[in-house]
């Protein structure tokens, strides 16, 4: 019978991290290990990260979940907003297997913390339009419907007042352009308003680490709209990257 302990690992602007991933509780079955970006983040030194933070989890398994910030089409990096140019048009999938001599099954970064909150956190059994929103160097998104997601969404390039919005609201844009927290919850109300028009989501979950400060911010959200924040967290790349690997080989859990 084939395990339900994988590893999944999430690739980010700064950091890499990994876990083990006891995917039948949902939970991370490890620790978190997370291991800093390489400066350029080129193909051949994230992988030699990947392979380095696979020997220190000690995993045994055949089969890596890889969550990547990139649109992905079978295996393939398609962008490269937060990464460096030169994975445009490489098979992530195949890199990292020979790198760390395992399968490798690959998924844009927010699809995989978005599967994780369908399955498990706060997107569990909500049917109509969730939209899954990560506030980071960028704007992630994952979009679902009827709890079915539609992979690769980028609302995080959409355009608001003349701006790519991730340069606009971002945490990057908070920081950089010493936001109070009035300040970001204002712009990030405009984005939300304008996701709404395009979309008419029923639910929105905002993830990243910044989804902490909602109480900070959340106050300048228009009630009318559905906002919650994420159940998952940190854990919610790593655990829906395992997650969307394990189903991509044996089938739905």
């Amino acid at each position: 019978m084939e395990t339900k302990n994988i590893l999944g690992i999430d690739v980010g602007a700064s950091g890499i991290k990994g876990a083990i991933v006891d995917l039948e509780k949902g939970e991370l079955a490890t620790e978190r290990i997370k291991l800093s970006t390489p400066k350029p983040a080129t193909p051949t030194a994230v992988a030699a990260v990947i392979a380095e933070l696979v020997e220190k989890t000690g995993y045994e398994g055949n089969l890596i979940g890889c969550g990547f910030p990139s649109i992905v089409r079978n295996g393939v990096a398609y962008s490269a907003a937060n990464i460096d140019a030169a994975w445009i048009g490489t098979n992530i999938e195949t890199l990292v297997a020979g790198a760390t001599g395992k399968q490798v099954v690959a998924m844009n970064d927010a699809d995989a913390a978005g599967l994780a909150e369908m399955r498990y956190g706060k997107g569990k059994g909500q049917m109509g339009t969730v939209l899954l929103i990560t506030i980071g160097s960028g704007l992630g998104s994952a979009l679902f419907t009827d709890g079915h997601m539609v992979r690769n969404s980028e609302f995080g390039h959409l355009y608001l007042q003349g701006w790519v919005a991730e340069h606009y609201v971002s945490n990057t844009a908070r920081k950089k352009y010493d936001m109070t927290w009035e300040g970001f919850g204002k712009r990030f109300n405009e984005y939300l308003l304008h996701i709404d028009r395009i979309l008419s989501p029923d639910l929105v979950i905002l993830g990243g680490g910044i989804s902490n400060e909602y109480k900070e911010f959340g106050k300048h959200i228009d009630k009318k709209l559905n906002v919650t924040t994420a159940a998952m967290f940190n854990h919610a790349g790593i655990t829906g990257a395992a997650l969307y690997a394990y189903e991509a080989k044996f089938g739905e859990l």
